[in-house]
C-alpha cells in the first residue's frame, strides 16, 4: 500500500498475469484519509496499451474508489518479461459537492499553483494462476502421504500408459503410410503390366494376319513351276 497525505493506493504495484492474446485487467482501490473532497486522474505512459475505467473521478471523504486498469491483448510476450510502463496518479483538494463533470485539467496544474500530490506506479507481469489439480472421487481432505504416493504412482502410470498408446498409435500410422506406398506402387507395376501384355497382344494380332493372308494367295514359284512344266511336257508330245 502507497499512503500519501490525500490518498492511500493499494496494490503499490501493477500485477497482470501476463497471457497471449487475452486482455488483462487488475483493479486500484484509492481510500480517502481526509474530511474532504478528492480529486484524482490516472495517466500512463503507454495510453494505447491500457484502458483505464475511470481515468478522472472523485472521492468522497472517508470513502473508497475502485479504478480497474485493462491491459489490451498483446500478441507477443517481451524476451525477459519485463515490463518498463508506468503509470501516474495524481490527486488534489476538490470544493465540496464536486462530481466527475466538475473536474478539468487545470485542477492538476502544479504552475498555476494547486498542491497536487502525485504516486508513481510500475507495472509487473506476474504468471498466470495454474488451474487446480482435479481431485479424484473418494479423497478427502487431510489423506495420509501414503495416499498422496500412491496418487503420484498411479498418475505416474497412467502417464506411461497414455505415451505407449501414443507411440504405438504412431508406429501404426507408420505402417500404415508404408503399406499405401507399396500398394500404390504394386498398382502401378500391374498397370503397366497391362499395357505391355495388350501391346504384345496387338503386334501378335498382326503377324497372325499377315501369314493368314500369305497362305491364301498362290505363291509366284508355284505358278512358275507349274507354266514349266507344262512347256516341258507340251515339247515332249511333239517329239513323239
Amino acid at each position: 500500500m502507497i499512503t500519501g497525505e490525500l490518498l492511500s493506493i493499494e496494490p503499490q504495484e501493477l500485477q497482470f498475469p501476463f497471457e497471449l492474446r487475452k486482455q488483462i485487467s487488475c483493479s486500484l482501490q484509492l481510500s480517502n484519509k481526509t474530511n474532504d473532497f478528492v480529486a484524482f486522474k490516472v495517466k500512463t505512459t503507454n495510453p494505447k496499451k491500457y484502458c483505464v475505467r475511470p481515468n478522472t473521478g472523485v472521492v468522497l471523504p472517508r470513502s473508497t474508489s475502485d479504478v480497474i486498469v485493462t491491459m489490451q491483448a498483446q500478441k507477443e510476450a517481451p524476451s525477459d518479461m519485463q515490463c518498463k510502463d508506468k503509470f501516474l496518479l495524481q490527486s488534489v483538494v476538490a470544493s465540496p459537492g464536486t462530481t466527475t463533470k466538475d473536474i478539468t485539467a487545470e485542477m492538476f496544474n502544479k504552475e498555476s499553483g494547486h498542491n497536487v500530490e502525485e504516486c508513481k506506479l510500475r507495472v509487473l507481469y506476474v504468471a498466470p494462476p495454474r488451474p487446480p489439480s482435479p481431485v479424484r472421487e473418494g479423497s478427502e481432505e487431510g489423506s495420509s502421504p501414503r495416499a498422496s504416493v500412491d496418487n503420484g504412482s498411479a498418475a505416474a502410470s497412467e502417464f506411461k500408459a497414455a505415451s505407449r498408446a501414443f507411440s504405438e498409435q504412431h508406429e501404426h500410422q507408420d505402417n500404415s503410410s508404408e503399406a499405401r506406398t507399396l500398394i500404390a506402387r504394386l498398382t502401378e507395376e500391374k498397370n503397366s503390366a497391362i499395357q505391355q501384355n495388350n501391346r504384345l497382344q496387338q503386334e501378335l494380332d498382326v503377324l497372325r494376319r499377315r501369314v493368314n493372308k500369305s497362305a491364301g494367295g498362290i505363291p509366284f514359284i508355284y505358278v512358275l513351276l507349274v507354266g514349266l512344266i507344262g512347256i516341258i511336257l507340251g515339247y515332249i508330245l511333239r517329239k513323239t
